[in-house]
This record gives C-alpha cells, sequence and structure tokens, in this order.
C-alpha cells in the first residue's frame, strides 16, 4: 500500500474511532448513567492499551507496571467518589466500553511515530473527518443536535455563549489532541495512556474552580494514587527497557 493511501486511512481509523466515537459514546453513555462510573469504564483504556501491546507486539508489562496500573485504577475509584454507590445501566455500560475503545485507539494511534505524520497533520485531518462522522450521525437523527446562544454561569459569573465554544473548540479539541499527539510519540502509548488519566484529577479541579464544586479529601488522595501510578508504570517501562 503507497504511504499516502495508508496514511489516508489511519485518518479515517482516528477520526472516527479516536474523535467521533469516543466523544459520541461517552456522551451517550451518560445519558445512561452516571458521569462518576462512565468516565471510570472509559478510563479502563490504559489496560487496553497495555493488553493490546502484549499480544499485537509482544510487550509483556512487567510486575511494577501492573503496579503502576492497580495503584491508578484505585485512584480514579476515589477521584469519581465511586465508593458511595453508583447505580449502573447495562446500555450505559456498553457505551462506555465503546468510548473505551475509541480511547485506546487514540493513545496507540497518536503514539506511532512510523506513519510519518506530523502532530498537526493527524489532529486536523482527524478533527475534520470526526466533525463529519458526527454530522452525519445527526443527518440521520442519532446524534440529536441542538443549539443555544443562552448565557453560561461559572462560579457566579455569567458570560456569553460563545467565550465557552471558542474554548471548547480551540482549548479541548485542537489543542489537546495535537499536544496529545506529540506527548503520545514521546513517551509511547502505555506511558500517555497512563499520563491521560490525570484528565479526571483536571476534570475535579475545573469543577471546584468553575463550578464550586470542592473535592473531598478522599478525591484528592485518589489523586496522589493515580500520580503514583503514573510514576510506577515509567519506573517500569524504564525496568523493562534495560532488560532488554
Amino acid at each position: 500500500m503507497e504511504p499516502g493511501a495508508r496514511n489516508a486511512g489511519l485518518i479515517v481509523v482516528y477520526g472516527a474511532l479516536a474523535v467521533a466515537g469516543a466523544q459520541f459514546c461517552y456522551f451517550s453513555a451518560v445519558d445512561h448513567m452516571q458521569v462518576g462510573p462512565a468516565l471510570l469504564i472509559e478510563y479502563t483504556a490504559p489496560a487496553a492499551v497495555v493488553l493490546w501491546l502484549w499480544l499485537r507486539h509482544g510487550q509483556r508489562p512487567g510486575a511494577v507496571t501492573l503496579l503502576g496500573a492497580a495503584l491508578a485504577a484505585g485512584g480514579l475509584v476515589l477521584v469519581l467518589d465511586l465508593l458511595s454507590g453508583a447505580d449502573l445501566s447495562v446500555a450505559g455500560v456498553l457505551w462506555a466500553l465503546a468510548a473505551m475503545v475509541g480511547a485506546a485507539a487514540y493513545f496507540v494511534i497518536s503514539a506511532d511515530e512510523g506513519n510519518g505524520l506530523p502532530p498537526m497533520v493527524l489532529a486536523s485531518g482527524g478533527l475534520v473527518l470526526g466533525t463529519a462522522v458526527l454530522a452525519v450521525l445527526g443527518l440521520v437523527g442519532v446524534l440529536p443536535m441542538r443549539a443555544s446562544t443562552a448565557s453560561v454561569a461559572y462560579a457566579g459569573t455569567t458570560v456569553d455563549w460563545w467565550p465557552p465554544l471558542v474554548v471548547l473548540g480551540v482549548v479541548t479539541a485542537a489543542v489537546a489532541y495535537t499536544s496529545g499527539i506529540a506527548a503520545g510519540r514521546r513517551l509511547g502509548s502505555r506511558l500517555a495512556s497512563f499520563v491521560a488519566l490525570l484528565e479526571v484529577v483536571a476534570g475535579v479541579v475545573f469543577a471546584w474552580l468553575l463550578l464550586d464544586e470542592l473535592p473531598r479529601a478522599v478525591q484528592l488522595l485518589g489523586g496522589l494514587l493515580i500520580l503514583a501510578g503514573v510514576v510506577a508504570v515509567k519506573l517500569g517501562e524504564r525496568a523493562t527497557a534495560e532488560l532488554s
């Protein structure tokens, strides 16, 4: 297969799975279940990445890496405050698992330096393709599309509708995907997927700053466990590299 055709196919897979698929499936999941459990299920993606690298490339995880995975998983449970009890639905769990597949595809494809695509090209191509996929889902009625120009309130401050839209487009989409791809190629898909668990911690912090939702002590403890898990995964990768 020619490099151009191979890269075009890669962008299609990236846009369909890592962009449109992950977003659509996650928001479909939270239509049926609480945000916390949906996030926890989606962020089992690092385990899927470790399994993929093991089965596909023979990169068997070491004991330290597995310990890091366990610490990070335990930290997520605390950050998402799942110990208080959460209702799960079959449909919600299935949607969240589908979102996990999209997230895992994001980490694996983003970390692949062999495709020759610069991060900006892969991100922009994937976002354009993802937008087209979401537009088609909207046209066929699978994805509800409603817009509002109502003001938005953050921590007692009211802003117009367009600043949040700009932030979502520039910061949480363009910058996040481009920098995520660049980071994945430096860290590798396994470590990058575990570092991305900090997104949940960041979500708690921003909910505190913008929505006055103060995190509980148990959630802060969970954040520390996630950090410890990321460090353990990195140490595990270094030990594996030294043995090979």
